[in-house]
C-alpha cells in the first residue's frame, strides 16, 4: 500500500509542479481539457440520441397500438371482432384490447382540411387511447348525439387550428358515397367535444377521434371495424405478442406491432448512434495523443529525477506505474470535468429548450435530451481505457532508463 502511495504522490507532484518547459505545462492543460470535451460531447450526443427515440416512441405508444391486428389485404373489415376480441384481450402481457375502424375524410370548419377519423368503442366499453386521457380542452365523457342530432369528436390540435374551431363548435364532414347514380358526397354534422395533443406531430395535424358507430355511418359501412389494438403490460414484448395474437387472429388476419411500424425510423436513430459515437470519440483520440506526447515530454524533462529514483532502490514496475498514474490523473480529471459539463448541457438544453425543430419535419418542436448513467459510465470507462493506452509507451520507456548512464554527466 505504502508503494502505491509513493507512485500516485510523485505522479502528482511531477502534475502540480513549477516546470522548466512551460510547453508541458500547456500540452498537459490541453490533453485535459480534450479528454473534458471528448467526454462532454459523447454525453450531449447520446443524449439528443436517447431523447429522439424515448420521446418519439412514447408519443407513438400514446397516439396508436402497440399491436395492432389488421386484414392481410383490404377487403370487407374484420367482421368478427366482436367474438375475437377477447380472445386477444386473454393473451398474456396484454391489458387492453379494443376494435377501432379509421378512413380518410374530408372536414368543415372555417376552411376545408383532409385527415384521418379514427372510431373508437365508447369509455364504458373500453378504455380510452392514451392521447385522449390528456386532452387540453373537454371532456371524453359526452360520447353521444346531442339534442340535434350531431355526432361527438375529438380533434387534434393543429388538426382544430387548422379548421379554426374550439370545444363546443360545430363541424361538419364530407366523405364520398356510391349510390345507384355513381358517387356522391355526403355530409354530416359533428360537434367539437374535445381537443387532444399527443405531442406527435402527424397525429396531432390529421387525426381525430369519434365513436365507432359514428366513424361507420360517416364511411357507409356496416358492424366491422379494420383493426383490432392491443395493449401491453411491457411494450418491449411487442414482438413476442404480436406473433401469439397472429395465431388467433386467422389466415386473413396479420398482427403487427410498433417497432414493426415504425422500423425504418428506429433504425435510422440506431445508424446514427453508432456514427456519432465513432465521430465524436476522434475527440477522445486527440487527448489521448495529447497525453502521449506530454508523457513523453515528462520523462525527457524529469530523465534525472527518475535515474536518482532509480539508484535510490525504486523498480522498474514503480517508475512505469509513476506515469500510467500521471496519465490516468489526467483522464480522471477530465473525464469528471467533462460528465459535469455535459450534464450542465443537457440539462440547460431540456429546462430551456434551447434547440427548436420544426415539427412538420422532424415530428418535435425541440431537441430533447435524456442522458442514461448507463451510457455516462461506459463513456467515462471508454475515455479512461483511452488515456490508459496513451500512458504504456512512455511508461516503458521510462522504466528503460539507466541510471548510471542518466547520472554520468551530472
Amino acid at each position: 500500500m505504502a508503494n502505491r502511495h509513493f507512485e500516485l504522490f510523485v505522479a502528482l507532484r511531477y502534475l502540480t509542479a513549477k516546470r522548466k518547459q512551460a510547453v508541458i505545462s500547456v500540452i498537459t492543460s490541453i490533453s485535459v481539457i480534450g479528454a473534458a470535451f471528448g467526454v462532454m460531447a459523447l454525453v450531449v450526443a447520446l443524449a439528443i440520441n436517447t431523447g429522439f427515440r424515448n420521446t418519439l416512441q412514447r408519443n407513438l405508444i400514446g397516439a396508436t397500438a402497440q399491436v395492432m391486428v389488421m386484414e392481410r389485404e383490404t377487403a370487407e373489415g374484420i367482421k368478427d371482432w366482436r367474438a375475437l376480441v377477447p380472445k386477444f384481450r386473454a393473451l398474456p402481457g396484454v391489458t387492453q384490447a379494443t376494435a377501432s375502424l379509421y378512413g380518410n375524410v374530408i372536414y368543415y370548419g372555417s376552411q376545408p382540411v383532409g385527415g384521418v377519423l379514427k372510431g373508437i368503442l365508447p369509455p364504458n366499453e373500453a378504455a380510452p387511447p392514451e392521447a385522449l386521457r390528456r386532452l387540453k380542452s373537454g371532456s371524453f365523457e359526452d360520447w353521444k348525439p346531442d339534442a340535434e342530432g350531431r355526432m361527438p369528436i375529438i380533434l387534434g390540435s393543429r388538426l382544430a387550428n387548422q379548421l379554426g374551431v374550439a370545444t363546443g363548435a360545430p363541424l361538419k364532414i364530407v366523405t364520398p358515397q356510391m349510390s345507384g347514380y355513381g358517387q356522391r358526397l355526403d355530409e354530416f354534422p359533428f360537434r367539437v367535444t374535445g381537443i387532444f395533443e399527443s405531442g406527435f406531430f402527424e397525429i396531432d395535424n390529421a387525426w381525430a377521434f369519434t365513436s365507432l358507430g359514428s366513424c361507420q355511418t360517416v364511411l357507409g359501412l356496416p358492424d366491422v371495424v379494420n383493426a383490432v389494438e392491443l395493449q401491453l403490460e411491457d411494450v418491449m414484448a411487442a414482438d413476442k405478442v404480436s406473433a401469439e395474437a397472429e395465431k388467433i387472429a386467422g389466415p386473413k388476419l396479420t398482427a403487427t406491432n410498433w417497432r414493426e411500424m415504425n422500423k425504418a425510423l428506429l433504425t435510422a436513430l440506431e445508424g446514427e448512434k453508432a456514427v456519432m459515437v465513432l465521430v465524436i470519440g476522434l475527440i477522445q483520440g486527440v487527448a489521448a495523443l495529447n497525453i502521449l506526447i506530454s508523457l513523453i515530454m515528462m520523462v525527457m524533462e524529469k530523465h534525472r529525477d527518475i535515474a536518482l529514483l532509480m539508484s535510490m532502490g525504486a523498480r522498474k514496475e514503480q517508475i512505469s506505474r509513476i506515469f500510467i498514474a500521471q496519465g490516468l490523473l489526467i483522464g480522471v480529471v477530465g473525464t469528471v470535468l467533462g460528465l459535469a459539463g455535459g450534464y450542465l448541457v443537457c440539462y440547460l438544453g431540456n429546462r430551456f429548450r434551447l434547440i427548436e425543430l420544426n415539427e412538420a419535419i422532424y415530428s418535435l418542436s425541440y431537441v430533447p435530451f435524456e442522458p442514461k448513467p448507463l451510457d455516462a459510465l461506459k463513456i467515462a470507462a471508454g475515455a479512461l481505457f483511452v488515456s490508459f493506452i496513451a500512458t504504456i509507451y512512455p511508461a516503458r520507456n521510462a522504466a528503460r532508463i539507466a541510471p548510471a548512464e542518466a547520472l554520468r554527466y551530472e
